[in-house]
């Protein structure tokens, strides 16, 4: 099953209110096994950006200046998308932006069926739990001391890590014999199970019945009554 994991950076909160797209990250799964393969991009979102925005991702209007318009990039993000179900955190916030994007430049909006929302995953786990990517992470393990800022890619990295822990962990040496070939190519971002330790076994010890023990169980077979061997 292809899935795509994906974060998206913004001007605000309401594409209705103007707020437009600037950053995406994706990264491709296979049965819940990272590719390799990711599309990332920055957008020139034509306004400026608030201030409270830019606290928050860093990306200035001086930096987004140059970048490409989301209108000159739709068709290559819509073929890395392909059919994938979608998985982001607070999926509504992303999908309402993304899909503004591709209405603004005359494109069908992504159907919602397709759409995996790690936040309400953890609300169903973890009720009253701070559901934040951070808390998730922090309550999760997952190392997240390379983020100073928030980032499209750098998001969908860690929430890449989450989702497989939310859905129960990475299961190794379940897929089928023609998976094989496609495991081996990302056989590098498996977790590796540490080796069982040797156990030393005792060999076992050589026992013989004794006379008296022979006599006895003779005398036991010849006190059965109709013995089924007898009939073969």
């Amino acid at each position: 099953m292809r899935e795509i994991i994906f974060d998206t950076e913004t001007t605000g909160f309401d594409p209705q209110n103007g707020d437009r797209m600037v950053e995406i990250g994706c990264i491709e799964m296979i049965d819940r096994i990272e590719t390799g393969q990711t599309f990332h991009c920055y957008y020139n979102p034509e306004r400026t950006m608030p201030k409270a925005a830019e606290n928050v991702h860093g990306l200035s209007d001086m930096f987004l200046s140059d970048k490409k318009l989301f209108a000159d990039g739709a068709e290559e993000l819509l073929a890395f998308l392909g059919e994938a179900k979608l998985v982001a955190h607070n999926a509504q916030f992303d999908f309402n932006f993304l899909n503004a994007e591709l209405v603004l430049c005359g494109y069908k909006p992504i159907s919602r069926f397709r759409m995996i929302d790690t936040l309400a995953i953890a609300k169903s786990k973890h009720p009253g739990a701070k559901l934040s990517l951070d808390a998730l992470c922090s309550r999760y393990g997952i190392d997240r001391s390379h983020r100073v800022k928030h980032g499209a890619l750098l998001d969908a990295e860690l929430l890449t890590q989450l989702y497989i822990e939310l859905t129960g962990g990475r299961q190794i040496g379940l897929g089928l014999a023609d998976d094989r070939e496609r495991s081996d190519s990302v056989a590098g971002m498996r977790p590796v199970s540490p080796r069982a330790e040797r156990k030393t076994f005792i060999a076992p010890r050589e026992h013989h019945a004794d006379a008296d023990e022979l006599a006895r169980h003779k005398i036991f077979i010849a006190g059965i009554d109709n013995p089924l061997w007898t009939e073969i």
